[in-house]
């Protein structure tokens, strides 16, 4: 540790993604010596105890009747709206983004003299937010705060970039204006209200009218690899900093491929804890590929029980990713996120299935840089699958382009970059620019 002990305390989204990239910077600092705290929702209960951290509880809706499983608010949310990600994303603005931002803003509030009595009560060093939605408690609590953007940069807003959420080309702008023509139609008035709540809770304004958070003054960091983030007009502010990636350490092992035998490529299956929801989509790609030589780890996620695995297959509700992917030759993902710079960060190859939120993003850019075939997720063609995954298996370049970006992000970890920059604003309360490098 470089200087004395401090107090941060982590408030990532109520998602397994979010939270493990918070688990992995936390961890580097913990190992400093400092005290970590983790915000968390009451179905998290006990999750990030279980890691060695400290936990503080709040809720984001009135509590249940019956007892929640970890981050079940969303995955009935998901499921109810499941039949929505079979819309074009332009579409989704109205069916799927709108009411989700509502339910986002509706936790916010109902969060708010919640979080206050915590930052209160911990008299935070550092506050480190992890969400896509503004929390008024966190400006108002006094105390300096990052903001870190575990979701595709599309998030932070440029002429030349396509429209978040959109799943659009970079090299083609066609669309883009009628994108955001409706993303202002449609959720113009909403940020507009959710603006003003926030300013009559003694916070600052949104900063547009297309966004639902605030940069911080003091840091921002997001994560994408060089390679694959986008070409701006605009710089960034300088106290936004990127994280090539920002993978946790597990110290978890994983051999139950080893009953599949040998034959054919290994790959990893995964549509997030939230998409695996959807039954009938999940059994449909598990009855494509167990027609191919191929064997398959599949995440079953939280419908574990109604999913009927092939003969070629092995998996289970909850599977240590990071334990996995270094033994794979292919990953098979919705797109999200953590999965896409965790797989980047093994040098993966990817067939990207998009869901909602950033994963069109994700998968859009994947198939762009050349990284990967993005499918469209309910539409695919059985031989499309099967067609795409031999292609990627035999493109012996794609290996070797990999395998370069791998190393290089492995030799500069992102969750110690992280590590740096966040002890730095809990020990000067100070904004940590850009020029800024770590002793």
């Amino acid at each position: 540790m470089s200087e004395e002990r401090r107090t941060i305390v982590f408030f990532p989204e109520g998602a397994f993604g979010p939270t493990n990239n918070c688990v992995g910077i936390g961890n580097v600092l913990r190992a400093r010596g400092h005290r970590v705290v983790f915000i968390v929702e009451e179905s998290f209960a006990g999750t990030l105890e279980a890691r060695g951290f400290e936990e503080t509880l709040m809720r984001l809706q009135p509590p249940p009747a019956d007892e929640e499983e970890p981050g079940q608010f969303w995955k009935d949310f998901i499921r109810d709206t499941a039949p929505e990600f079979r819309k074009p994303t332009i579409e989704q603005l109205r069916t799927f983004l709108k009411p989700t931002w509502q339910a986002l803003i509706d936790g916010a509030a109902f969060a708010n003299d919640r979080l206050t009595e915590i930052f209160d009560e911990l008299r935070p060093d550092a506050i480190v937010v992890d969400n896509v939605v503004a929390f008024a408690a966190v400006p108002a609590s006094g105390r300096p705060w990052a903001r870190i953007t575990s979701c595709n940069p599309l998030e932070w807003k440029d002429p030349d970039i396509p429209p978040v959420f959109s799943g659009y080309p970079a090299k083609d702008r066609v669309g883009w204006d009628g994108f955001w023509d409706e993303y202002d139609r449609v959720l113009g008035l909403q940020v507009a209200e959710f603006g003003a709540w926030l300013q009559d809770h003694g916070v600052p304004a949104l900063p547009g009218s297309r966004d639902y958070i605030w940069e911080s003054p003091f840091l921002n960091l997001y994560v994408y690899p060089v390679e694959a983030d986008y070409a701006r007009r605009d710089p960034l502010p300088a106290t936004v900093h990127r994280l090539d990636a920002s993978v946790r350490e597990i110290h978890e092992s994983y051999d139950e491929h080893r009953e599949l035998g040998d034959d054919g490529a290994l790959i990893y299956v995964s549509l997030g804890s939230l998409g695996s929801a959807d039954v009938e989509l999940m059994q449909r790609l598990i009855d494509v590929l167990a027609k191919t030589r191929h064997r398959y780890i599949v995440s079953k996620g939280p419908q574990h029980d109604l999913i009927t695995l092939a003969d070629n297959m092995v998996g289970a509700e909850f599977l240590p990713q990071p334990a996995i992917l270094p033994r794979v030759d292919l990953v098979i993902t919705h797109g999200g996120n953590n999965t896409v710079i965790e797989s980047w960060y093994f040098g993966k190859p990817m067939i990207v299935l998009p869901l909602f939120w950033d994963q069109y993003d994700n998968a859009q850019r994947v198939d762009e840089l050349g990284l990967g075939v993005r499918l469209p997720t309910y539409e695919f063609e059985d031989d499309q699958l099967t067609g795409a995954i031999d292609a990627l298996l035999s493109n012996e370049r794609l290996k070797s382009r990999l395998s370069r970006t791998s190393a290089r992000l492995r030799a500069n970890p992102g969750t110690v970059k992280a590590a740096d920059l966040i002890e730095r604003l809990a020990q000067t309360g100070e904004p940590v620019t850009e020029g800024w490098d770590r002793p």
